[in-house]
């Protein structure tokens, strides 16, 4: 087996030996069993699954969150002769009917998806028809919600498999505390034994703490990229500090771009490609930048900002120096961003009135449904004012908790065109089929272009059933024979449980309490970003214990000392025995002015149904978009932001009292207005 292993790594993918831990990965799945496999970033996480697909007798499923990185992968594997695909909402008919062709006929290798495909009752049920060798998922501490980046559909995942009955899993992730890597193997079944782990140590990576005033850092970075012109990314926070430092650094001679989620698609993948390919030397960006970047020769990372989490610290950071030579990591601090960012936390956590109202809409209301009920979460998110994560976090619950049960995810529409003459597509086919075909050909709204057809209305009108309509759409699709296109995605559920399991009242304080626990957790992590900043001893040895790994084994007594190149162990102190915290400036708590104070009266005057309430005023004064505000496009409203380096609770105060709602309810998180 060895053999055929380095056989297929050199003939296939050119590498002469297996990185640190990824031999030990692949041996064990080959060997039928689940693995968790914590490697850092660039260590080679994606070589544990594809060079064990190959040698699999079926279909390897990988669970991606971003279409960028499904594509990159694709592309790669295709290049080197590997049969993979994606689906993906940027598919056209065409491109999904050759990957649903490619499936069906056993050729496929790789298949790369979304974890929300995994809730999709039409691909759910073709992946029931196919041998599944094995699933891979990337990004797992997704999964957990002691992780920093919870996605409530990871949850899921688990359960998909073993309903399915996949088996093995491969749990990938380059940033698990021991408590989250615990939490992925409770979930995929994986004994200690089978949990693969190699060091976050970075040698080459020399992280520097230069603690600055707000008003110090912008020139602080200027000079930094002036004087080593080398590829760099800096981080923000803020959509609006991107396109501002950005715009400055190109003032001052820099070739810079900003990149962020507000951009258009377009303009976002042009300024990457021009880092990429070394037209532009810095890139200034949100978080929405570095998953999948694989430029090996970043030489410096800068934070602008505090990161919310020292996960992203270290994942961001980790994409510095990955050609192994000497590359800077320098974080920028100061304590005034911790403001913004525990605005964030508290704006997004609901109050106990929204989530009555989102209680009632799933259990209350479905209650008289008798049975099975559908929801669409962009209406839901509309109704109550809560954004879509935070409900599909509620609603996983309540899935975990026994209360509500997935059936999987539908449209609730389609459109298509036919793409060959009538005559064409219906030849061939029996008189009764041909007659079927027909009709549903001619039923629905017809456009210039498109039909737009609702299964359930086109089952009433047919009198037939609605999984014959859906089964006929998508088999003309694959076809070639129409070119087809969903929308309204809506989720499928079906109370369970005995009744008392569904008591509003207690479900909702439960719910709370969730809420509550999450935010104090997210602030406890920023709380130890400040604390890694604040740090006197090495730093590398420091983030390294947050990773449940102690530095020095196996590297000498000289480690006892520290790593020798960060910002601590330069310092004329010994790394080891400082002691005391470096001091992080931090500005006054800015007062609300008067003048701001006007500026709230006015905007609650205007009247705005998306900002009826103490809690809705507030998250907008702090910069936080919301469905309603989304909806109403008051994004560049004036007053938008314009307290959002005030405390949030200072900021919810404030428009309690001059919207006559005050309350004595205490902290942030549990103050009782109407969502």
């Amino acid at each position: 087996m060895p053999h055929d292993l380095h056989t297929v790594l050199a003939r296939t993918f050119g590498h002469a030996e297996f990185r640190d831990g990824q031999e030990t990965v692949i041996q064990t799945l080959l060997a039928g069993r689940s693995t968790l496999a914590i490697f850092p970033t660039g260590a080679g996480k994606s070589l544990c699954y594809q060079l064990p697909s190959l040698l699999m007798n079926g279909l390897t499923v990988v669970i991606s969150p971003l279409i960028a990185l499904m594509k990159d992968q694709v592309e790669v594997l295709r290049s080197r002769g590997i049969a993979a695909a994606r689906l993906d909402s940027s598919l056209t008919a065409a491109e999904m009917a050759g990957v649903y062709d490619s499936i069906r006929s056993g050729t496929l290798k790789l298949l790369y998806i979304a974890p929300e495909r995994l809730v999709n009752e039409q691909f759910v049920a073709r992946l029931r028809q196919t041998r599944v060798a094995m699933m891979a998922v990337d990004e797992a501490h997704c999964i957990s919600e002691w992780g920093h980046n919870f996605r409530p559909e990871y949850l899921r995942l688990a359960h998909v498999a073993r309903e399915l009955g996949i088996s093995p899993v491969l749990a990938l992730t380059a940033t698990a505390t021991p408590h989250v890597a615990a939490d992925i193997r409770r979930a995929f079944g994986i004994t200690t034994s089978d949990h693969v782990q190699t060091s976050f140590l970075r040698p080459n990576l020399r992280y520097r703490i230069t603690p600055c005033t707000a008003g110090e850092r912008l020139g602080l970075l200027t000079s930094r990229l002036l004087e080593r012109r080398e590829p760099a990314i800096v981080y923000v926070t803020l959509q609006k500090t991107a396109e501002e430092v950005a715009t400055h650094l190109r003032k001052s001679g820099l070739e810079a771009l900003a990149y962020h989620a507000g951009l258009p698609d377009e303009q976002r993948h042009d300024a990457q490609d021009a880092f990429m390919a070394g037209r532009v030397d810095t890139i200034v960006a949100t978080i929405a930048f570095g998953m999948g970047i694989d430029k090996s020769d970043i030489r410096g990372v800068y934070h602008f900002n505090l990161p919310k989490t020292l996960e992203n610290y270290a994942q961001e950071t980790g994409r510095a120096g990955r050609d192994g030579r000497s590359s800077v990591c320098e974080l920028l601090a100061c304590a005034d961003d911790r403001i913004v960012l525990e605005n964030f936390t508290y704006g997004d956590t609901p109050t106990p009135q929204a989530i009555r109202q989102l209680l009632d809409v799933l259990l209350v209301s479905s209650a008289s449904a008798h049975g099975e009920w559908d929801i669409s979460l962009y209406e839901i998110a509309q109704a109550t004012d809560i954004r879509p994560l935070v409900i599909e976090t509620v609603i996983t619950h309540l899935e975990l908790a026994g209360v509500l049960r997935p059936l999987g995810s539908f449209y609730a529409s389609y459109q298509w065109r036919l793409l060959k003459p009538e005559t064409a597509v219906l030849s061939g086919h029996t008189p009764e089929r041909q007659e079927f075909l027909r009709r549903l050909l001619h039923c629905g709204k017809r456009g210039t272009k498109w039909t737009t057809l609702t299964p359930d209305e086109a089952a009433t009108d047919l009198a037939e059933p609605r999984d014959r309509i859906l089964k006929a759409l998508t088999w003309l699709a694959d076809s070639g024979d129409i070119e087809l296109k969903p929308s309204g995605s809506r989720q499928r559920y079906r109370l369970d449980g005995p009744p008392e399991k569904r008591d509003p009242e207690r479900l909702a304080e439960s719910m709370q309490q969730l809420f509550a626990a999450r935010e104090a957790r997210d602030v406890e992590r920023l709380q130890g970003v400040l604390d890694f900043a604040g740090h006197r001893g090495c730093l590398t040895r420091r983030l390294l214990h947050y990773f449940g790994e102690e530095f020095g084994n196996g590297l000498g007594e000289e480690a006892r000392l520290g790593c020798g190149s960060c910002t601590s162990c330069e310092a004329d102190t010994p790394a080891a025995s400082g002691d005391a915290s470096r001091a992080i400036p931090a500005s006054a708590v800015p007062p609300i002015t008067a003048e701001q104070t006007a500026a709230v009266r006015s905007l609650i005057a205007e009247g705005h149904s998306s900002l009826g309430s103490p809690r809705q005023v507030a998250r907008f004064l702090c910069g936080l978009t919301s469905p309603a505000t989304t909806r109403e496009r008051l994004g560049r409203h004036a007053a938008f932001g314009q307290l959002a380096r005030v405390p949030f609770a200072d900021v919810l105060n404030r428009a309690e009292v001059l919207m006559g709602s005050s309350t004595s309810s205490p902290g942030p998180a549990v103050r009782g207005d109407a969502p």
